[in-house]
């Protein structure tokens, strides 16, 4: 049999992480899989031994790894007490609406409880009508948890997916909203009439608001009053103007989403930026709201490598041109930092300049040129980003590479290769060489007279 791969030891454990009363049960308000009662006599340790090889049989047929088999069925005890007719029928179901074995996987590890076989039932057709063409695997599986939680039928669903659609919104719309926010089925359609208006009013056309929902479906979350009034009100205080902000919003949609007073310390960064005028002017080519959002985008891209907000803000302070960076750019910096060099973000704190120096031509280079020496013990003391970082070019040669010839070609070769440029073009220096007259007979007796008298 396939389940032969599970030994004997798991199930074991399995049945003892099991064997505990169905009233602890993660989730006791749903009892309608049970077939018998762990206290029934007949529910002994063998009948529990067999009902899992049936289970995990019928798990593995339909593609579940062997390794997530324990897992699923220890956490979910509601399964055990399920019939494997059952559980194989909702599965057939869950394989009929969307022929994918990831969709399968995912849709059960997620949610366990979906397995539930009337429940189901009414969803073999349900899909299909829902007025979603080519729906994806997450608007199926989103659909499906919301459903499941929240007790709705298909019909309800469709009736919901139809009330989007005759507010404006297109079929590709809808997808978006029920893969990014699918606790969308739950809203009041007033509510969302009252967001589309409120877009409409700042001067938004209305064929863009269907692209705005497209791009940003995450708008439902930010109610009119509690949210999006007053983040317009920020705006205004900032001195941005109606216009410069629905154009930044038609650009990016998810400047809807900026949490109140974010984007102010954003600005009020730039307006104390310390910098040479060129990397100013570069920074607000696009104008200042624009550049806040950049900044808005560091920060965040820092605080995901675990540094809090106020850190992010003083390495952006200290090094101002990491704003004018890349996101992937930094992200690759940060991931060689944390897993290649075994460094603490924070570091980047007191080196704000590592941000700025080239990934391949320097950071990579001297790491390995440091990794070797350590290796070998050639290295007197720690170096630590700083020294790695800060040294000049030359410097950072002369210390480290030019005693150790094998290290060149870690290097790159960088020092030798360098070729010292002349102050003055070639030809330059007989211009300011003196003229040079012949000597004659007589100037000779002159120096010889002159050189006496001084005698």
């Amino acid at each position: 049999m396939a389940i032969t791969v599970l030994t004997r030891s798991a199930f074991r454990r399995l049945i003892t992480s099991t064997h505990r009363p169905l009233s602890q049960c993660s989730n006791p308000k749903r009892r309608d899989f049970s077939t018998k009662q762990s206290n029934s006599p007949e529910f002994t340790q063998q009948s529990q031994y067999r009902k899992l090889i049936s289970l995990a049989d019928v798990f593995q047929r339909y593609g579940f790894p062997a390794s997530q088999l324990h897992d699923l069925l220890s956490k979910n005890r509601f399964l055990i007490f399920s019939s494997s007719s059952d559980i194989e029928n909702s599965l057939k179901i869950l394989m009929s609406l969307k022929r994918s074995q990831e969709f399968l996987v995912s849709v059960v590890n997620n949610c366990p409880w979906i397995l539930d076989f009337e429940f189901l039932k009414n969803w073999e057709l349900g899909i299909s009508e829902l007025g979603i063409p080519n729906a994806s695997s997450l608007v199926i599986r989103n659909v499906l948890e919301v459903s499941r939680k929240l007790g709705m039928g298909p019909g309800e669903v469709s009736g919901f997916v139809s009330r989007l659609k005759s507010l404006g919104f297109s079929d590709g719309t809808v997808a978006r909203v029920l893969e990014e926010f699918p606790m969308v089925l739950v809203m009041n359609e007033d509510g969302i009439r009252d967001r589309i208006e409120f877009l409409v009013g700042t001067g938004i056309d209305k064929n863009q608001i269907d692209w705005v929902f497209n791009v940003f479906p995450r708008i439902l979350a930010c109610g009119v009053q509690t949210k999006l009034k007053p983040l317009f009100d920020e705006f205004e205080d900032l001195g941005f103007s109606l216009d410069v902000v629905r154009r930044e919003i038609l650009r990016d949609p998810g400047v809807l989403g900026l949490e109140l007073g974010e984007l102010s310390r954003c600005v009020g960064l730039l307006r104390t930026l310390k910098c040479r005028v060129v990397i100013k002017e570069k920074i607000h080519r696009d104008g200042s709201f624009r550049a806040g959002i950049e900044v808005k985008r560091k920060v965040d891209c820092l605080c995901r490598y675990g540094l809090i907000r106020g850190d992010a803000f003083k390495i952006l302070r200290r090094e101002p041109r990491a704003i004018l960076y890349v996101i992937e750019d930094i992200e690759k910096k940060l991931e060689f930092l944390i897993h290649t060099m075994k460094l603490d973000v924070l570091w980047v704190v007191d080196v704000p300049e590592y941000l700025g120096v080239n990934f391949e031509k320097q950071i990579v280079p001297r790491y390995d040129v440091i990794e070797y020496l350590r290796s070998k013990g050639g290295l007197g003391g720690e170096v630590g980003l700083k020294g790695l970082i800060k040294l000049s070019r030359q410097r950072f040669y002369s210390l480290y590479v030019k005693p150790y010839p094998e290290c060149e070609k870690l290097f790159g070769g960088f020092a030798r290769q360098v070729e010292v440029k002349r102050q003055h073009p070639v030809g330059m220096w007989k211009l300011f060489k003196p003229q040079k007259y012949p000597e004659s007979k007589e100037d000779l007796k002159n120096i010889k007279s002159f050189m006496e008298m001084l005698v």
